[in-house]
């Protein structure tokens, strides 16, 4: 394992619910903070992107809170979902009974899949930037381990900024998130242009309370991260946005569909 490059757990934890798992909050200026993290909608995207069938064998890494997982639950496939953080799983698996559903929620490292699952998938779904938190050695492992838990023929896709449209549209600080009652998240951003990594301080005002954390993501070009999958074990290798159109530069997000 690599030493992590930012404190993942500080970052993906019940403030991160607070304001991303409920009802969109406002978004005061800046770029657009993506609000559907797994629902109907996405389920939809991902069923016609993928050619999802009930009965299909999915894994969602990176998980998060399980909306995504727990929706295509919903409409037949036999789905496995892997998380880091145990408070998004503990919401995940109540989600899931509340609705109904059932799904197989793991605690892990997508860094290194369990060895069992070699071969396992049907489909593999990795959502809303859940990919690019670590140094790029690490980073290309995990696409490794991608390929290598999906069936011959498999099927990957990946939600990530659209890597041209977010450079243009960057602030170097904004109110991310503001609700109602005066809860907010407020970011400053520093771009990385040796690494191509996005840097934030961000500061948590909660219940008034403040607290500040820092954390990083990776923002890839389509040329760059498709190379990387055929490196990986893929082999068609596509991007589109988030209307399901090929990938242009006006598009927010970058969605990948790789087959193994």
């Amino acid at each position: 394992m690599t030493v992590d490059l930012f404190d993942a757990s500080a970052m993906y934890d019940d403030d991160y619910l607070h304001f991303f798992a409920g009802p969109p909050a406002k978004v005061t200026h800046g770029p657009a903070v993506p609000t559907d993290h797994g629902g109907s909608p996405t389920a939809d995207r991902l069923w016609r992107l993928l050619d999802l069938e009930p009965g299909m064998s999915v894994l969602d890494v990176g998980c998060g809170h399980g909306s995504l997982a727990n929706a295509l639950a919903g409409r037949g496939c036999q789905v496995t979902g892997l998380d880091f953080s145990t408070v998004f799983l503990e919401r995940a698996r109540s989600d899931a009974t509340a609705q109904g559903v059932d799904v197989d929620y793991r605690a892990g490292d997508m860094r290194e899949l369990p060895r069992e699952w070699t071969g396992r998938f049907d489909r593999l779904v990795n959502w809303s930037t859940a990919f690019g938190y670590f140094d790029d050695p690490t980073n290309r492992r995990v696409l490794a381990e991608m390929a290598r838990v999906l069936r011959p023929g498999g099927r990957l896709a990946m939600d990530l900024d659209n890597q041209i449209r977010f450079l243009t549209s960057w602030t170097p600080s904004r109110v991310t998130v503001a609700k109602e009652n005066g809860d907010m998240l407020v970011d400053r951003h520093r771009l990385d242009a040796l690494t191509g990594r996005f840097e934030v301080e961000r500061t948590v005002i909660r219940d008034g309370t403040v607290r500040t954390l820092t954390f990083l993501k990776r923002l890839f070009g389509f040329p760059e991260l498709r190379d990387w999958c055929v490196a990986a074990g893929f082999g068609e290798v596509s991007a589109y946005g988030e209307d399901e159109r090929p990938l242009t530069a006006e598009h927010h997000r970058m969605v990948i569909r790789a087959v193994k």
